[in-house]
């Protein structure tokens, strides 16, 4: 144990000296603070220029040409660089011809949306037809302005017709609401902000990122080591005084000490921008040794299976083809983060949570959720998880064992089994 804690310390005090490090350390929140910053000062700022869309539109209720005009002209007096054109209607001898014309002229690119408006839309049972032609990613927007104002013109007339006042159905619409928080003591409450609710949804997607990037990102570290060492036969130097396995076990515990400090000091820095911004973030410390327990045991078991392939490979290279299927597994969890949280109970959380390349990731956002899992599942997870990474050690200590003084011809997948099986 002594020698494993001596490789350990050498591991962890040479990759945090290192310039690369200290800067890769302060550039990723830099980066991430940069985004959010620029991101919310560009959605608060006016929109940039863009050229004017052509609408055309078919009424066959001939009922609501005025609230249309209205509602394009209120629309284009507030967005002077991002006017929509109201387009006369194609003349034809019927309605099926205008129709049939305003598609024509659509695909002809003469406009760029047309519009139908159903003869009964008035009486609420017909719709609006929106027509668009090879539309391009950057209208969505436009298309989704244009049913708004459409839609907008069909409730005006619908109210006009009725006898329904606009003010009084925008009074009878406008409902606040105030979210409050109460506290332990009986007087304890205070109102929730909108950035504090946007916290609270994004607080289990930051402990999965969080947990991801510390074990995926550090453990890559083995990797890039091990083939570093491996081609440079300082590993022959290394092995004459420690064995396999001692050497192995103190490079994953030395990496997992710095991806401790790196998600530390990335949390905490986390933490004090909120702070800063006014936004309350309540983590207990329960949530907090459950994530070190589950990055601990998720790093042991990732990091156990990058130090047996880099032990049976030459070069990065030829570790291409062995990461992808690897790192897809690890990912999953990070696509469906979000139905994870909005379901933390559910049955696609509760069996995943029981598969030990996700269960860290998942059961740290189950937690972070606001789930609140029966004991039995939190420790039968822990135990599945621990099993599994003691298994992937004892598998990647046998294969690190004769793969790491091996060059040349990568060895194929009959003999690594072989390694497995040998006392």
């Amino acid at each position: 144990m002594h020698r494993i804690l001596k490789v350990a310390q050498r591991e962890y005090v040479e990759m945090v000296k290192t310039k690369t490090f200290l800067l890769g350390l302060l550039m990723v929140p830099l980066i991430i603070g940069g985004i959010i910053f620029f991101s919310s000062r560009i959605s608060q700022g006016p929109t940039g220029p863009r050229p004017p869309i052509k609408v055309a539109v078919t009424d066959l209720s001939e009922q609501l040409s005025a609230e249309i005009k209205d509602s394009f002209d209120e629309y284009n007096q507030s967005h002077p660089h991002r006017q929509l054109l109201l387009r006369e209607p194609p003349s034809a001898a019927s309605p099926q011809a205008a129709i049939q014309q305003g598609k024509e002229n659509l695909q002809q690119g003469k406009v760029d949306v047309y519009v139908v408006l159903d003869k009964d839309i008035v009486e609420g049972t017909g719709k609006i037809h929106v027509y668009t032609y090879k539309p391009k990613p950057a209208n969505v927007d436009v298309y989704w302005t244009v049913e708004n104002l459409f839609r907008r013109a069909v409730t005006n007339r619908r109210c006009e017709v009725r006898g329904l006042s606009q003010e009084l159905l925008s009074e009878l619409r406008n409902v606040p609401v105030e979210q409050v928080e109460l506290g332990s003591g009986p007087a304890e409450q205070r109102v929730q902000s909108q950035s504090e609710k946007a916290a609270q949804m994004m607080i289990p997607f930051f402990f999965v990122f969080l947990i991801f990037m510390g074990i995926v990102g550090m453990g890559q570290h083995i990797l890039s080591a091990v083939i570093e060492e491996k081609n440079s036969r300082v590993i022959e130097v290394l092995l004459a005084a420690l064995s396999p396995f001692e050497l192995m076990a103190g490079k994953i515990l030395g990496l997992a000490g710095i991806g401790l400090t790196v998600m530390s000091l990335w949390a905490g820095a986390a933490y004090i921008a909120a702070s800063w911004q006014g936004v309350n973030i309540d983590v207990s410390a329960r949530l907090l040794a459950y994530f070190v327990l589950y990055y601990i045991l998720g790093f042991l078991l990732f990091s156990s299976i990058l130090a047996g392939i880099g032990s049976v490979c030459n070069t990065i290279k030829e570790t291409q083809s062995l990461m992808m299927p690897i790192m897809m597994v690890f990912m999953l969890p990070m696509l469906a983060w979000f139905n994870l949280a909005q379901n933390p109970d559910g049955m696609l959380a509760r069996v995943s949570s029981f598969f030990p390349p996700l269960t860290p990731m998942v059961m740290v956002l189950r937690l972070s959720a606001g789930s609140d899992p029966p004991m039995i599942e939190i420790l039968g997870s822990l135990a599945v998880l621990a099993a599994g990474a003691l298994a992937l050690m004892w598998a990647a200590a046998k294969i690190f064992r004769t793969g790491i003084l091996m060059y040349g011809k990568r060895p194929g997948l009959g003999e690594v089994l072989r390694w497995l099986r040998q006392t």
